[in-house]
């Protein structure tokens, strides 16, 4: 199974070029049944990411792009009153799929963004009393522009706590742009993208994620991690318990990833950052001195002596 992740992975840059890492990232966020949230300027390629995965994975998704309009119903879906029948009958939303892609989720309303957070965290939704189970498997992929673009506002710290990572895929470099643009003369790099595995297989997949063995001083060394974060000078409002689960879940996909059935330190750190950075909330005198998360968070891995496991 880990020849076909191998697979995944290139199927993937096959629309997306220069990006193995966040590639990687979003494959562990996947197989942790977690959720994404992807961070960066109109036009480097977010929403084709995240197409490029539903077309490797063979996932039904659905894709909403967000703006002040987009009602909560347009999400979750509505019931309505059928003559015929005398009786509500419930229409699905767009999130009723395998992967839902949140285009420029930050230019909706606060109303429109809570909608998701039920289907973030129990994988159900609730219309008119009623509850409707989601597919599995089941992932959100939300795109945002940076914060003071226009048009857009912050992400409450609720729907924050529920992405499992947060990633910026930057600019690319002259050498994979180069690529990119010879690339696109061919056609369209979507097309190109080929199913891997069934569904059937990319749970199986997850299974053996969930199984990957974390040794205690492992777990104790999350637990360290997390705990700095609430008492850093610089944080006023550090990691949750979510968030420590997180890293735990990631971490097991990264070893997986790398053919381990066994989590080690440098699991834990690779993904600390991606995993913590976005949950945090520096204190004003931080923010004020500009204090960037990152740095916290760098600064937090290098206070904290990983344990001596092999």
């Amino acid at each position: 199974m880990e020849n076909r992740a191998n697979l995944i992975i290139k199927e993937v840059q096959k629309a997306v070029v220069g990006k193995s890492n966040v590639i990687q990232l979003v494959l562990c966020a996947i197989l942790s049944r977690g959720h994404v949230l992807l961070e960066d300027v109109p036009g480097v390629g977010k929403t084709t990411l995240a197409l490029a995965f539903s077309k490797a994975l063979a996932l039904d998704y659905g894709r909403v792009q967000f703006t002040p309009d987009v009602l909560p119903s347009d999400i979750v879906g509505f019931s309505i009153y059928n003559k015929e029948t005398q009786r509500m009958e419930y229409k699905s939303g767009a999130v009723l799929c395998n992967l839902f892609l949140a285009d420029e989720l930050n230019r909706a309303t606060s109303r429109t963004q809570s909608a998701l957070l039920e289907a973030m965290e129990e994988n159900q939704i609730t219309v008119d009393g009623n509850s409707y189970r989601l597919p599995r498997p089941f992932v959100v992929i939300a795109t945002q522009n940076p914060v003071g673009a226009s048009g857009t506002q912050l992400l409450p710290d609720s729907q924050m706590d529920r992405f499992m990572v947060r990633i910026s895929l930057g600019y690319p470099s002259p050498q994979y742009e180069l690529q990119l643009l010879e690339r696109k003369q061919a056609g369209n790099m979507l097309d190109s993208v080929q199913r891997v595995l069934s569904h059937e297989e990319l749970l199986e997949m997850m299974n053996n994620v969930d199984k990957v063995y974390i040794h205690n001083a492992i777990f104790q060394y999350i637990v360290n991690l997390s705990n700095v974060t609430r008492s850093h000078a610089s944080i006023l409002q550090g990691a949750s318990p979510r968030a420590s689960l997180a890293i735990v879940s990631m971490a097991k996909a990264a070893a997986w990833l790398s053919g381990r059935d066994y989590v080690l330190p440098i699991d834990v750190s690779s993904v600390f950052p991606y995993t913590i950075t976005h949950r945090l909330i520096l204190t004003p005198e931080a923010e004020a001195g500009s204090v960037s998360p990152l740095s916290v968070v760098n600064s937090i891995l290098k206070s904290v002596a990983p344990p001596n496991v092999k």
